[in-house]
């Protein structure tokens, strides 16, 4: 190991021999730093595309240098832009002589912009053969070594910009994130959505069981906290009479870092009125199904070794059929707070003092059902005491009219018949406020404001919000959040 290490070139040595390049060519007049333009016809896997209708054309592209064999008067190169990559054969006879000796001297890692002739080598590559090839803006860092790549996950996380160079897997992964939300926002355009804006800095940060971040607004000498949630402010838009609005955004919880989670990441809220979380489940089912198919081409996704198939029917179930299903335990026949503390000791499910019975029930279900929840099943009727912004059912006021969307045994979205009666929602704040008041950091807090656009009627809406990053991560089969997070949130490198 150590003797081949001996052989490896000193990455300072090699930043400095990169340096001393970009001086020379700055003392001569060449500085690429300089060059402000490059006119590009084409994209490289455009030409690979359409090489029948391009062989024998002039093309002209720009990227950076990924390969280089030099080989006297004739060299071959391979250049990677945003759509891939392609080979180049650069002939001193074709450039020149002295373009042909500056071209030795670039280096793995320098844009170029190259024009030249698309044609077929003898092995029956697609390639360009070069007539101008320009240095636009020289690489002073090292790539990666190639045959190791940069494979150090924290590295990789913390220098995103080097893994898109080296990793091509990876920016495929950021393209379909785009394709997703182009596809979530075309689906919800053709069904008279409208896409609106709500703040991110708020004074009281509701609609989820989450603790803030605060900061300070200089300006007005106020404590104010980055939103947690969209859902108050779309309902004020309903309120207003906008009977159907979306927004994709960040929110912001000061929670721990997992797999599954990042403390700012994208969610997608929706709010419709006139209907109810039925309304939302055809809209879920409808929605994941026509994007899958619109961006991986099929209704079936692989994600490991399992294959979660979007074509069949979603599966319902409430929470209390799920738990007696998987736990064995039937909350139908738990009367009381304390037969639902007892039966929760018998099967060593943890709760603290502040859990009421439907706080038990959603302990059971995270302990036993979670996890089965494999192809998609929307878990219907949550308990009253877990769901303080959703309406009642009629038939059982104990439970909401809610829903959650499982899929490869996570939580993908949340959905409910929206709470539209002011006095019902004023006592479940109370509720909320007394929870906060007896130590609960995620509780929400009454919002006065809020309480006051309820005063003056919402209609019966359906409201349903989506964890954007864990569709990403689902429909790309990638493993954690931070590989569907440009930027993931890191530890910073001074602690």
């Amino acid at each position: 190991m150590a003797e081949n290490n001996r052989q490896m070139p000193d990455v300072n040595e090699q930043i400095k021999n990169r340096m001393d390049k970009l001086k020379v060519l700055q003392e001569n007049g060449q500085d690429p730093f300089e060059i402000t333009k490059y006119d590009v016809t084409h994209h490289t896997q455009e030409i690979k595309d359409n090489f029948d209708e391009l062989e024998g054309k002039e093309v002209s592209i720009a990227g950076r240098l990924m390969q280089k064999r030099v080989m006297g008067k004739a060299s071959f190169c391979n250049v990677a832009d945003l759509k891939g990559n392609i080979q180049l054969y650069v002939a001193r006879d074709s450039v020149g002589e002295e373009p042909y000796a500056a071209f030795k001297k670039f280096d793995l890692g320098d844009i170029v912009g190259i024009k030249g002739e698309v044609f077929r080598t003898q092995k029956g590559e697609m390639s360009v053969h070069v007539s101008a090839i320009t240095l636009l803006s020289k690489s002073l860092q090292v790539l990666p070594e190639k045959f190791h790549g940069l494979t150090d996950t924290e590295v990789r996380y913390r220098q995103r910009y080097v893994d898109l160079i080296v990793n091509p897997e990876v920016k495929d992964t950021f393209v379909k994130r785009s394709q997703v939300i182009k596809e979530i926002r075309n689906f919800l355009d053709g069904r008279e959505f409208m896409e609106v804006e709500t703040p991110m800095l708020v004074s009281n940060a509701g609609g989820a069981a989450a603790r803030p971040f605060e900061t300070h607004y200089n300006a007005l000498d106020e404590d104010v906290k980055l939103r947690i949630s969209l859902e108050l402010y779309l309902k004020r838009l309903i309120v207003g009479g906008m009977e159907r609005v979306y927004e994709i955004g960040r929110v912001f919880r000061n929670e721990g870092v997992d797999t599954r989670h990042n403390p700012e990441f994208t969610l997608m809220e929706l709010y419709q009125a006139y209907t109810d979380y039925y309304g939302m489940m055809e809209l879920a089912e409808t929605m994941y199904r026509t994007v899958c198919e619109k961006v991986n081409g099929t209704s079936v996704v692989k994600y490991g070794d399992v294959e979660i198939d979007f074509s069949k029917p979603f599966e319902r179930i409430t929470m209390v059929d799920a738990v007696k299903k998987y736990a064995g335990v039937d909350f139908t026949q738990i009367e009381t707070l304390e037969d639902a503390r007892a039966i929760a000791k018998e099967h060593h499910i943890e709760f603290e003092d502040r859990h009421k019975k439907g706080d038990i029930l959603n302990l059971f279900f995270e302990e036993y059902v979670e996890e089965h929840l494999i192809q998609p099943t929307f878990v219907m009727d949550h308990p009253v005491d877990i769901s303080p912004l959703t309406k009642k059912k009629p038939s059982n006021p104990e439970y909401v009219e809610r829903f959650e969307l499982f899929m490869n045994g996570w939580e993908m979205a949340n959905a409910y018949s929206e709470l539209n009666d002011p006095i019902d929602q004023r006592e479940r704040f109370a509720a909320q406020d007394a929870l906060a008041a007896a130590g609960d950091d995620e509780a929400n807090h009454t919002d006065e404001d809020f309480l006051n656009a309820l005063a003056y009627g919402m209609p019966p809406t359906g409201g349903i919000g989506f964890g954007i990053d864990r569709m990403v991560m689902l429909l790309t089969d990638s493993a954690a959040i931070r590989d569907v997070l440009l930027f993931p949130t890191m530890k910073s490198l001074d602690k």
